[in-house]
């Protein structure tokens, strides 16, 4: 367990256990709560949460409540987003990162992909399949498209010459932001779900979306945090319906 220093607050983040009870389990908001955390530099501790087993303890400290949720300074915490806004304002300059985006399109960028990909992957009739497939392509090429434009602040506002296509790292610049912890664990789950149940891959024609999926695996606060691909692949075995 990690004891947070002196004038650090004490916190720690109860998030969905894996298959095993033990290991990270899907769960992609437990996972941008990681990736808040770690990001902002601020020493915590995790406890995973077994669903299938019940813990008193855990009734008792915030009853009725399923993980994701954190203690902070003892203080039970609770919602994904408020939470993120706490940790926000709590941990903030110059002692902790900023993580907001400077851009507000960014925190809506690749918003409406889960969607389409829970409709493609629930559906059971075959008619329907490259129709809801095409959907989901259609949210990743918007994703693809923003991700390839280039911000305010990459292009030279006294120069004529054409910027090109962005080459940014992530949604909103060189740096993981709030926009970021958000959208990633949503795009890794449509990855590794697409591939196991329909196959279908994202498209290499999307380098946006591949870049950013690339760099972001190159982070420890994102490759860190991923359950793995066989936990995310047992989740969704009850959810990806066969078609018929």
């Amino acid at each position: 367990m990690a004891e947070p220093g002196a004038d650090e607050p004490a916190i720690e983040l109860f998030v969905k256990a894996g298959s095993d009870g033990e290991s990270i389990g899907n769960c992609p908001f437990s996972q941008r709560l990681f990736m808040i955390l770690w990001l902002k530099g601020v020493t915590f501790n995790v406890t995973t949460v077994d669903l299938k087993k019940k813990s008193l303890n855990l009734a008792n400290l915030a009853p009725g409540t399923l993980p994701p949720f954190l203690t902070f300074n003892n203080e039970v915490k609770t919602d994904t987003n408020k939470i993120e806004e706490f940790l926000e304002d709590s941990l903030c300059p110059p002692r902790y990162p900023k993580l907001s985006t400077k851009n507000p399109e960014a925190n809506t960028a690749g918003n409406d992909i889960f969607s389409k990909f829970s409709a493609f992957i629930k559906n059971t009739n075959p008619q329907q399949n490259e129709v809801l497939e095409k959907g989901v392509v259609k949210a990743l090429l918007k994703l693809d498209d923003f991700l390839n434009t280039p911000l305010p602040d990459e292009i030279d506002e006294n120069s004529d010459e054409d910027p090109g296509p962005s080459t940014r790292r992530y949604l909103d610049g060189e740096e993981l932001t709030l926009a970021d912890c958000n959208l990633l664990p949503k795009l890794h789950i449509v990855k590794v779900v697409c591939r196991k149940f329909r196959g279908f891959n994202i498209p290499e024609e999307l380098t946006g979306v591949w870049r950013y999926l690339q760099n972001a695996y190159k982070r420890e606060e994102f490759a860190n945090t991923c359950p793995s691909e066989r936990e995310i692949e047992l989740a969704y075995e009850t959810v990806a319906r066969p078609l018929k």
